[in-house]
């Protein structure tokens, strides 16, 4: 029996579309935000950057749906987009008013950490234009069901953005349902985000909600007791996770959403921001898949770790429907990807199999 029913490649023009914001990450490298006089500047977001890890690291065929403001910084995301290999020609434009006042594009700061100081992040991305997007404005019939696509990936951070968002959201996901289209869900749960938008109230009432739609549910334990009231006793401190622990809040999920085929998460413990303990599992065909544990793993940038677990999870069902081999693609991308600067990865397939294999770090000359 396979976990999921993934439709053929040759049926469809895209593997996966992500829904969600595309923040210009502006980056101090190894300095402070508040003391920097000069930036790098990437593109991220944590729905796309699933995106744009299938299409560099695994070679699949993806797109984003979002929308920015056409103005110089829209299409300077616009060009790292497309550096990145991901087919913008779903990018909705908004009009530049000359100031931004009605539309403006998402910007993230953020620092990297070291040892015990932790990354930071600050984003300044409000009255954007991924954040009014409205239903309606996609035509999601023509995408799932003319155009085909045998995966959608989205997540409570856009869900989060406003009211309009977690309508789109709701809108895509049922649409791809109607399609046989795979849809899966990062909650990736913010405190910043729903601050202004009901807090762990108003988290859990969206994010159950959207939560009935999901094929594939990918979050940490913070994630399922803060977005689905989901708790499991004894994990108050969040520095220690524990496998069989989260295999019992797994289960929990299951039960009580038993549309999810597919449960995925990392686990992780925080030694300092420059070194992780780092290991995932993943849920499906009724039995549970664990990863290569990976003591303190050495961590460059943590940004974006958990997307690449996400895309290597998806590419492991896509190409094998297998939820042992999703769980080993996934944390070797991800612990990858911490390697590098950015929020997206720069791993290779060849690399990242390299790792699931046992392959060290010797030169390669």
């Amino acid at each position: 029996m396979s976990p999921l029913l993934v439709r053929p490649a040759a049926e469809t023009r895209f593997d996966l579309v992500s829904l969600g914001e595309v923040m210009l990450r502006l980056d101090p490298g190894e300095g402070r935000v508040r003391t920097a006089r000069q930036f790098r500047v990437w593109e991220g977001g944590g729905e796309y950057n699933v995106a744009r890890g299938l299409r560099r690291c695994f070679g699949l065929r993806t797109a984003i749906v979002t929308a920015l403001v056409d103005n110089e910084i829209g299409h300077l995301v616009e060009d790292l987009i497309l550096q990145g290999g991901v087919d913008a020609s779903l990018v909705r434009w908004a009009e530049f008013d000359g100031i931004g006042r009605t539309a403006r594009n998402g910007l993230n700061f953020t620092e990297r950490g070291f040892g015990v100081r932790g990354a930071l992040g600050i984003s300044d991305r409000g009255h954007t234009a991924a954040s009014q997007m409205r239903p309606g404005e996609v035509d999601w019939e023509r995408l799932f069901g003319e155009d085909g696509v045998r995966w959608l990936h989205t997540g409570g951070i856009y869900a989060g953005l406003s009211e309009t968002t977690s309508a789109v959201v709701e809108e895509a996901m049922a649409a791809a349902r109607r399609h046989g289209t795979i849809v899966s869900y990062d909650l990736n749960y913010r405190p910043s985000i729903w601050a202004g938008a009901g807090g762990l109230d108003g988290a859990r009432e969206v994010n159950r909600r959207l939560a009935e739609y999901v094929d594939v549910m990918i979050g940490n334990e913070e994630d399922f007791t803060a977005c689905l009231g989901l708790e499991v006793p004894g994990t108050e401190d969040l520095r220690e996770l524990d496998a069989d622990r989260f295999a019992e809040l797994i289960l929990r999920a299951t039960a009580e959403f038993p549309n999810f085929a597919v449960v995925a998460t990392t686990l992780r413990t925080v030694r300092t921001a420059t070194s992780n303990d780092w290991g995932a599992i993943a849920w499906g065909d009724g039995r549970f898949a664990h990863a290569t544990h990976r003591p303190s793993l050495e961590i460059l940038d943590r940004v974006g770790g958990g997307d690449s677990f996400a895309s290597g999870v998806q590419f492991g069902f896509m190409q094998f429907n297998d939820p042992q081999k999703a769980v080993d693609y996934g944390a070797a991308h991800g612990a990858l990807a911490s390697t590098t600067p950015g929020d997206t990865s720069m791993a290779t397939r060849k690399e990242v199999e390299k790792q699931i294999s046992g392959g060290g770090a010797r030169v390669v000359r």
